[in-house]
């Protein structure tokens, strides 16, 4: 058995233990599962490890970095032309400077917080011919947590950059976005996670683009789900421990 048979292996395994998790949980709570996006984040691991998974029929992928993003999209379109279907998820913070390396790629944009990027990101699209008649999903990242280290719009502010963000022609708010607070205290998960969906029930009414509730990883997806989410970005339940 080849090093890629044995990664493929290891690959489903993850994902169908991942996958029955999902499907017994959304049971659980008398949740349709295909209404479940999971968007797979393969920071740090190799190419080759997304196609294990799109062989499984996995398509939504999700990094943390345009690098990386940049990188592995080049990587699977030059090693495996024409096979690879694949939406490609940008899950961390975005810098100005590098809307321009990812208008073509991306399928959705997880962390917009400010209207600064949104600026930029309509600017890309807008600098040529065919660009103007591209569209650009995104999410909204609101800071639930209310940590200063962290990414994401204040609470409060929210439904003011909402408003915004959405006179940009070539943007669609398609969401929220928020990550838990990292703690074994899942009454502050779970706090995080409720008052997203507080948020996203106001707005929905408002801005009717609103499909996506993205929040919960591996460590607190559960929680997430009984809060509402109906998107997940997880990595190590799929890929491994990261070293």
């Amino acid at each position: 058995m080849s090093i890629q048979e044995i990664r493929l292996k290891e690959i489903r395994l993850n994902y169908e233990k991942l996958i029955n998790n999902i499907k017994t949980k959304c049971l659980s709570l008398d949740i349709n599962f295909n209404d479940i996006t999971i968007v797979a984040v393969s920071k740090t691991f190799p190419a080759s490890d997304i196609i294990c998974l799109n062989e499984l029929g996995h398509n939504d992928i999700g990094e943390n970095k345009v690098q990386e993003l940049i990188q592995k999209y080049k990587d699977i379109r030059d090693t495996y032309p024409g096979s690879v279907k694949l939406k490609w998820h940008l899950v961390g913070h975005l810098q100005t400077n590098k809307v321009k390396h990812i208008t073509d790629i991306v399928h959705l944009i997880h962390s917009v917080d400010n209207v600064k990027l949104a600026a930029e990101i309509q600017k890309q699209l807008t600098k040529t011919e065919t660009g103007r008649d591209k569209i650009i999903n995104v999410l909204i990242q609101v800071n639930t947590s209310r940590e200063p280290q962290k990414s994401g719009v204040e609470i409060g502010d929210t439904g003011k950059l909402c408003k915004e963000i959405s006179l940009y022609e070539n943007i669609r708010i398609k969401g929220l976005m928020t990550i838990g607070m990292f703690t074994d205290n899942e009454n502050i998960i779970r706090e995080n996670f409720r008052t997203l969906n507080n948020l996203f029930q106001e707005l929905k009414f408002i801005h009717t683009d609103f499909k996506y509730l993205s929040m919960g990883m591996t460590s607190d997806y559960e929680i997430a789900l009984e809060e509402g989410a109906n998107m997940l970005r997880i990595g190590s339940a799929i890929f491994g421990e990261r070293n």
